[in-house]
Protein backbone atom coordinates (compact mmCIF):
# COMPACT_ATOMS: atom_id res chain seq x y z
CA UNK A 1 0.00 0.00 0.00
CA UNK A 2 1.20 3.52 -0.83
CA UNK A 3 1.29 5.47 2.45
CA UNK A 4 2.27 8.83 0.95
CA UNK A 5 -1.31 10.14 0.62
CA UNK A 6 -2.10 9.46 4.32
CA UNK A 7 1.29 10.98 5.09
CA UNK A 8 0.47 14.24 3.33
CA UNK A 9 -2.97 14.30 4.99
CA UNK A 10 -1.22 13.92 8.34
CA UNK A 11 0.87 17.00 7.50
CA UNK A 12 -2.29 19.09 7.86
CA UNK A 13 -2.93 17.52 11.26
CA UNK A 14 0.66 18.29 12.28
CA UNK A 15 0.21 21.97 11.43
CA UNK A 16 -3.17 22.05 13.17
CA UNK A 17 -1.58 20.66 16.34
CA UNK A 18 1.18 23.30 16.30
CA UNK A 19 -1.24 26.17 15.79
CA UNK A 20 -3.75 25.00 18.36
CA UNK A 21 -1.51 23.56 21.08
CA UNK A 22 1.97 25.02 20.48
CA UNK A 23 3.44 21.57 20.14
CA UNK A 24 2.90 18.14 18.71
CA UNK A 25 4.53 19.02 15.40
CA UNK A 26 7.53 16.76 15.75
CA UNK A 27 5.49 14.23 17.68
CA UNK A 28 3.61 13.75 14.43
CA UNK A 29 6.29 14.63 11.88
CA UNK A 30 8.92 12.10 12.97
CA UNK A 31 6.48 9.15 12.99
CA UNK A 32 4.97 10.29 9.68
CA UNK A 33 8.38 10.36 8.01
CA UNK A 34 9.48 7.06 9.57
CA UNK A 35 6.31 4.98 9.31
CA UNK A 36 4.54 6.48 6.28
CA UNK A 37 7.46 7.66 4.12
CA UNK A 38 9.90 4.92 5.13
CA UNK A 39 12.79 7.11 6.30
CA UNK A 40 15.41 6.08 8.83
CA UNK A 41 15.19 7.83 12.21
CA UNK A 42 18.29 10.02 11.77
CA UNK A 43 17.07 11.42 8.42
CA UNK A 44 13.52 11.82 9.76
CA UNK A 45 14.69 13.73 12.85
CA UNK A 46 16.83 16.03 10.68
CA UNK A 47 14.06 16.83 8.19
CA UNK A 48 11.58 17.19 11.04
CA UNK A 49 13.65 20.07 12.44
CA UNK A 50 13.36 21.99 9.17
CA UNK A 51 9.67 21.20 8.61
CA UNK A 52 8.60 22.07 12.14
CA UNK A 53 10.79 25.18 12.27
CA UNK A 54 9.40 26.60 9.03
CA UNK A 55 5.80 25.75 9.93
CA UNK A 56 6.09 27.16 13.46
CA UNK A 57 7.46 30.43 12.09
CA UNK A 58 4.21 30.97 10.19
CA UNK A 59 2.11 30.19 13.26
CA UNK A 60 4.24 32.49 15.42
CA UNK A 61 3.15 35.53 13.40
CA UNK A 62 -0.51 34.79 14.07
CA UNK A 63 0.00 34.25 17.80
CA UNK A 64 2.13 37.41 18.07
CA UNK A 65 -0.76 39.44 16.65
CA UNK A 66 -3.00 37.91 19.34
CA UNK A 67 -0.55 38.98 22.09
CA UNK A 68 0.26 35.41 23.09
CA UNK A 69 4.08 35.66 23.06
CA UNK A 70 5.96 36.54 26.27
CA UNK A 71 9.24 37.67 24.76
CA UNK A 72 11.31 37.92 27.98
CA UNK A 73 10.69 34.31 28.96
CA UNK A 74 11.13 33.24 25.34
CA UNK A 75 14.54 34.95 25.19
CA UNK A 76 15.86 33.26 28.36
CA UNK A 77 14.55 29.82 27.46
CA UNK A 78 15.43 30.18 23.78
CA UNK A 79 19.03 31.31 24.25
CA UNK A 80 19.89 28.25 26.35
CA UNK A 81 18.03 25.78 24.17
CA UNK A 82 19.40 27.13 20.85
CA UNK A 83 22.99 26.77 22.06
CA UNK A 84 22.33 23.28 23.34
CA UNK A 85 20.45 22.04 20.26
CA UNK A 86 23.11 23.25 17.82
CA UNK A 87 25.91 21.53 19.75
CA UNK A 88 23.88 18.35 20.07
CA UNK A 89 22.98 18.11 16.40
CA UNK A 90 26.42 19.11 15.15
CA UNK A 91 28.60 16.96 17.40
CA UNK A 92 26.67 14.51 19.56
CA UNK A 93 24.24 12.87 17.11
CA UNK A 94 26.90 12.04 14.46
CA UNK A 95 29.05 10.54 17.22
CA UNK A 96 26.37 8.13 18.46
CA UNK A 97 27.37 4.52 17.65
CA UNK A 98 25.10 2.18 15.70
CA UNK A 99 24.12 -0.11 17.29
CA UNK A 100 23.89 1.75 20.58
CA UNK A 101 24.10 -1.45 22.59
CA UNK A 102 24.82 -5.09 21.88
CA UNK A 103 24.33 -7.75 24.57
CA UNK A 104 24.66 -11.30 23.28
CA UNK A 105 22.07 -11.85 20.56
CA UNK A 106 20.18 -8.68 21.51
CA UNK A 107 20.97 -5.48 19.61
CA UNK A 108 19.65 -1.97 20.26
CA UNK A 109 19.97 0.00 17.03
CA UNK A 110 20.43 3.77 16.82
CA UNK A 111 17.02 4.29 15.18
CA UNK A 112 15.17 2.22 17.80
CA UNK A 113 17.01 3.96 20.65
CA UNK A 114 16.11 7.43 19.33
CA UNK A 115 12.45 6.57 18.77
CA UNK A 116 12.22 4.77 22.11
CA UNK A 117 13.64 7.80 23.96
CA UNK A 118 11.27 9.98 21.96
CA UNK A 119 8.29 7.95 23.21
CA UNK A 120 9.44 7.88 26.85
CA UNK A 121 9.83 11.67 26.93
CA UNK A 122 6.38 12.05 25.41
CA UNK A 123 4.84 9.89 28.14
CA UNK A 124 6.60 11.81 30.93
CA UNK A 125 5.50 15.14 29.45
CA UNK A 126 1.92 13.90 29.03
CA UNK A 127 1.75 12.84 32.67
CA UNK A 128 2.79 16.30 33.86
CA UNK A 129 0.26 18.00 31.60
CA UNK A 130 -2.62 15.74 32.62
CA UNK A 131 -1.92 15.58 36.37
CA UNK A 132 -0.15 18.89 37.02
CA UNK A 133 -2.19 21.64 38.65
CA UNK A 134 -3.15 24.67 36.60
CA UNK A 135 -1.49 27.76 38.11
CA UNK A 136 -3.88 30.27 39.59
CA UNK A 137 -4.30 33.47 37.59
CA UNK A 138 -1.77 36.07 38.73
CA UNK A 139 -3.01 39.43 39.99
CA UNK A 140 0.44 40.99 39.42
CA UNK A 141 3.05 40.45 36.71
CA UNK A 142 4.60 37.00 37.06
CA UNK A 143 8.28 36.90 38.05
CA UNK A 144 9.81 34.13 35.96
CA UNK A 145 12.51 31.95 37.47
CA UNK A 146 15.27 32.78 34.98
CA UNK A 147 17.71 30.16 36.31
CA UNK A 148 15.09 27.42 35.97
CA UNK A 149 14.21 28.59 32.47
CA UNK A 150 17.89 28.55 31.42
CA UNK A 151 18.53 25.07 32.84
CA UNK A 152 15.32 23.68 31.38
CA UNK A 153 16.13 25.31 28.05
CA UNK A 154 19.49 23.53 27.95
CA UNK A 155 17.83 20.20 28.69
CA UNK A 156 15.15 20.77 26.06
CA UNK A 157 17.83 21.74 23.54
CA UNK A 158 19.70 18.49 24.19
CA UNK A 159 16.58 16.40 23.71
CA UNK A 160 15.50 18.49 20.72
CA UNK A 161 18.80 17.81 18.99
CA UNK A 162 18.73 14.07 19.65
CA UNK A 163 15.04 13.57 18.90
CA UNK A 164 14.69 15.99 15.99
CA UNK A 165 11.79 17.60 17.80
CA UNK A 166 11.00 21.28 17.97
CA UNK A 167 10.37 20.55 21.64
CA UNK A 168 6.81 21.84 22.00
CA UNK A 169 5.75 18.78 23.96
CA UNK A 170 8.47 19.68 26.49
CA UNK A 171 8.44 23.48 26.16
CA UNK A 172 4.71 24.01 26.71
CA UNK A 173 4.64 22.09 30.03
CA UNK A 174 7.83 23.88 31.14
CA UNK A 175 6.36 27.32 30.43
CA UNK A 176 3.09 26.43 32.15
CA UNK A 177 4.72 24.86 35.22
CA UNK A 178 7.91 26.95 35.60
CA UNK A 179 6.96 30.31 34.10
CA UNK A 180 3.35 30.05 35.33
CA UNK A 181 1.96 31.04 31.96
CA UNK A 182 -1.60 30.70 30.80
CA UNK A 183 -1.87 27.88 28.26
CA UNK A 184 -2.48 30.23 25.34
CA UNK A 185 0.57 32.32 26.25
CA UNK A 186 2.62 29.13 26.57
CA UNK A 187 1.44 28.06 23.11
CA UNK A 188 2.45 31.36 21.47
CA UNK A 189 5.78 31.60 23.33
CA UNK A 190 6.50 27.97 22.53
CA UNK A 191 6.16 28.62 18.81
CA UNK A 192 8.96 31.20 18.94
CA UNK A 193 11.25 28.81 20.82
CA UNK A 194 10.33 25.91 18.53
CA UNK A 195 11.06 27.97 15.42
CA UNK A 196 14.48 29.03 16.69
CA UNK A 197 15.37 25.60 18.11
CA UNK A 198 14.34 23.64 15.06
CA UNK A 199 15.97 25.84 12.41
CA UNK A 200 19.22 26.30 14.35
CA UNK A 201 19.28 22.58 15.05
CA UNK A 202 18.82 21.83 11.36
CA UNK A 203 21.66 24.20 10.44
CA UNK A 204 23.86 22.19 12.77
CA UNK A 205 22.95 18.91 11.07
CA UNK A 206 25.83 17.52 8.98
CA UNK A 207 23.97 14.45 7.65
CA UNK A 208 20.66 15.64 6.15
CA UNK A 209 20.49 17.84 3.03
CA UNK A 210 17.29 19.55 1.84
CA UNK A 211 18.13 19.17 -1.85
CA UNK A 212 17.74 15.41 -1.54
CA UNK A 213 14.12 15.69 -0.35
CA UNK A 214 12.56 18.60 -2.29
CA UNK A 215 9.75 16.50 -3.92
CA UNK A 216 8.50 15.52 -0.47
CA UNK A 217 9.16 18.80 1.33
CA UNK A 218 7.27 21.20 -0.95
CA UNK A 219 3.79 19.63 -0.67
CA UNK A 220 4.36 18.60 2.96
CA UNK A 221 5.25 22.15 4.01
CA UNK A 222 2.37 23.69 2.04
CA UNK A 223 -0.16 21.42 3.76
CA UNK A 224 1.42 21.92 7.19
CA UNK A 225 1.23 25.71 6.80
CA UNK A 226 -2.48 25.45 5.94
CA UNK A 227 -2.93 23.39 9.09
CA UNK A 228 -1.10 25.79 11.41
CA UNK A 229 -3.02 28.81 10.08
CA UNK A 230 -6.29 26.97 10.76
CA UNK A 231 -5.08 25.93 14.22
CA UNK A 232 -4.01 29.46 15.14
CA UNK A 233 -7.46 30.75 14.23
CA UNK A 234 -9.19 28.02 16.24
CA UNK A 235 -6.99 28.81 19.27
CA UNK A 236 -8.81 32.15 19.62
CA UNK A 237 -12.05 30.34 20.42
CA UNK A 238 -10.86 27.47 22.63
CA UNK A 239 -10.76 27.74 26.44
CA UNK A 240 -7.14 27.33 27.59
CA UNK A 241 -8.27 25.23 30.58
CA UNK A 242 -9.39 22.57 28.13
CA UNK A 243 -6.28 22.76 25.95
CA UNK A 244 -3.81 21.64 28.62
CA UNK A 245 -5.29 18.21 29.49
CA UNK A 246 -6.29 17.65 25.87
CA UNK A 247 -2.70 18.21 24.82
CA UNK A 248 -1.55 15.80 27.53
CA UNK A 249 -3.87 13.01 26.38
CA UNK A 250 -2.86 13.57 22.78
CA UNK A 251 0.83 13.19 23.66
CA UNK A 252 0.07 10.12 25.80
CA UNK A 253 -1.68 8.36 22.93
CA UNK A 254 1.09 9.08 20.43
CA UNK A 255 3.87 8.15 22.86
CA UNK A 256 2.21 4.87 23.77
CA UNK A 257 1.84 3.91 20.10
CA UNK A 258 5.48 4.68 19.26
CA UNK A 259 6.81 2.87 22.34
CA UNK A 260 4.73 -0.24 21.67
CA UNK A 261 5.76 -0.25 18.01
CA UNK A 262 9.47 0.00 18.83
CA UNK A 263 9.25 -2.68 21.55
CA UNK A 264 7.49 -4.97 19.09
CA UNK A 265 10.20 -4.30 16.49
CA UNK A 266 12.94 -4.90 19.06
CA UNK A 267 11.43 -8.22 20.17
CA UNK A 268 10.57 -9.24 16.60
Amino acid sequence: MNWEIPGYAAAVLMGLSLGLMGGGGSILTVPILVYLFGMDAVTATGLSLFIVGATSGVGLLSHHRQGNVQWRAAAAFGLASITSVYATRHWLVPALPDPILRAGAATLGKDTAILGLFAVMMLASAWRMIRGRQPAPAVAPVQHNTASLLLTGMGVGLLTGVLGAGGGFLIVPALVLLARMDMKQAVGTSLFIITANALIGFLGDRQVHLADHIPLLVPFLALAVLGILAGSMLAKHVDSRHLRPAFGWFILAMGTYILMHELYTLNG
